[in-house]
């Protein structure tokens, strides 16, 4: 007997969803439900966004990596877990998919900031004489008040670079906004629920964050010692992702937990995928995936250099989208009946992020 190929992660193009008849909204609708609900994860096409401007976030991305370590530092990750914005050198952050908040579940984070990997064992300084790691720098509305940004205190360090963020952070806020009505369309919410689901995501919330991973050794990858970013699920109600040609992206596969589908960049797609809250939000009727990044398909030997097998160097940028700080995520009464159970809590949005990002920031 044959086994069934691996599922693909699906495509699905939202360019006729807003100025078609209603069959097409319909069927761009059941598509997008479908693979949320059964892979998590899915390339969108007619999103909206141009080229151009992917294309100049990717530019002015880069030239705030290329800035020296002293420049970035500048405009520093506040200490702790309470303010995630500005930049975080390798090593500041730990990936964790603990949940629990009770001593054990602390004593386990603690114990995974001991483990090298993708951000391991480097202060600051060592960045630069290490090719491994992974540096990022976190935006978020500037109308949130617990969320404040942490800007360049120059801006001619990088002339035009706050005021570009600014517009595309609320660029991709519009097209959160779809995203979110046509998936709500999919699943069945009633109309007062989709219209809630909306207020609540008014963008106040949301974080935009660019992503530089440097070139390290593929030995190393190989051999566990260091990974450029380990299997873990986001924490929004879903995350929206634009990636460079590097690849390495990589969605767990829903029917075979432990083994992986590649996620490689397709010109002119954003990367979907479900977040830990809307998973819950609708009582495990879409799925929040683990995914990963790993090396560029071997495939390619472009994407490596060298005796040493140097990885390329890769950027992306995840724009997570979340609810408002005081959102109450409880279970959508349309996702719930007698053969369906509620299976959580309600809890508001910031408690619940509280709670995962003190499990990846030291106190």
């Amino acid at each position: 007997m044959t086994e069934d190929p691996p599922p693909r992660i699906p495509i699905v193009d939202l360019t006729c969803y807003q100025s078609g008849n209603p069959e097409q909204r319909r069927s761009i609708a059941h598509d997008l439900a479908t693979a949320c609900c059964s892979v998590g994860f899915v390339y969108i096409t007619g999103h909206g966004i141009r080229p151009e401007l992917v294309n100049d976030a990717f530019g002015w991305s880069k030239k705030f990596f290329d800035l020296s370590l002293d420049e970035k530092m500048k405009a520093p990750h506040p200490s702790g877990p309470s303010v995630h914005r500005g930049y975080s050198h390798p090593g500041l952050e730990k990936v964790s998919q603990e949940t629990g908040d009770d001593d054990e579940a602390g004593s386990r984070a603690k114990a995974l900031r001991q483990i090298a990997d993708y951000k391991a064992s480097m202060t600051p300084m060592s960045l630069h004489s290490l090719p491994s790691g992974v540096e990022s720098y976190e935006i978020g509305s500037e109308d949130n008040a617990e969320q404040p940004n942490v800007w360049l205190p120059d801006e001619q360090t990088v002339p035009g670079f706050h005021a570009f963020m600014m517009d595309l952070y609320w660029e991709l806020h519009k097209v959160a906004r779809l995203v979110l009505q046509v998936l709500a369309d999919g699943i069945g919410l009633a109309e007062d629920e989709t219209k809630d689901l909306l207020r609540l995501h008014s963008g106040l919330n949301n974080q935009l964050r660019l992503l530089h991973y440097p070139p390290v050794p593929a030995a190393e990858v190989e051999r566990e010692a260091v990974a450029r970013m380990p299997a873990h699920s986001d924490w929004s109600s879903f995350t929206m992702l634009f990636q460079d040609d590097c690849g390495g992206l990589e969605a767990e596969n829903p029917h075979r937990p432990g083994t992986f589908l590649a996620a490689p960049p397709i010109p002119g797609t954003l990367v979907l995928n479900i977040g830990d809250l809307l998973q819950r939000w609708t009582n495990d009727t879409v799925l929040s995936t683990l995914h990963r990044v790993s090396l560029p398909p071997l495939s390619s030997p472009s994407k490596f250099s060298g005796t040493n097998r140097l990885t390329c160097a890769r950027y992306s940028i995840p724009y997570f989208v979340a609810p408002d700080p005081d959102a109450l995520i409880k279970c959508l009464q349309s996702c719930t009946d007698e053969n369906r159970p509620v299976k959580y809590e309600p809890v508001k949005q910031r408690d619940y992020g509280a709670l995962r990002a003190g499990l990846h920031y030291e106190k």
